[in-house]
């Protein structure tokens, strides 16, 4: 069974519900990092709970807020993230295969939840291509 993180803060918590739910169902062991309600909080919160197990489980994650942006500036913080904020299922393939993106970020207030699934799907069903696509992600790296 695979591993999956998720979280959101409060105005992407019914659409994590949602997913959750949709996840279990499919067999994913489903780890929620929070927020555990609708009460107002802070998006940088969760996005860091989610990503340190990302990185430290070597499993993907999902975060979702309003926008998704939030949380894609947060996530992308880390080191060991590559979050992307994908509206579109194509956003989610080539977030995979060319990226290497083991983020997932989503917007709550501007994805549908039949479209949510979908780039749910795409994202977890695609892979890393490597080749070229890494040479281009080692160029990321900030020196030091």
């Amino acid at each position: 069974m695979q591993r999956i993180h998720l979280a959101s803060d409060h105005a992407g918590f019914d659409l994590k519900a949602t997913l959750a739910q949709h996840l279990t169902g499919l067999g994913y062991e489903v780890i929620d990092d929070g927020a555990y309600s609708k009460d107002s909080c802070d998006y940088p919160v969760f996005a860091h709970k989610l990503c340190e197990a990302v990185e430290r489980e070597n499993c993907p994650g999902i975060l979702i807020c309003g926008t998704g942006i939030g949380m894609s500036l947060a996530a992308n913080r880390h080191p060991g993230i590559r979050a992307a904020l994908c509206t579109t299922e194509l956003h989610a393939r080539f977030g995979r295969r060319h990226n290497n993106a083991n983020v997932l970020c989503l917007g709550a207030r501007v994805t549908g939840v039949e479209l949510a699934l979908a780039i749910v799907g795409t994202f977890l069903e695609n892979q890393f291509e490597g080749g070229r696509h890494q040479r281009r992600l080692d160029l990321l790296k900030v020196p030091v």
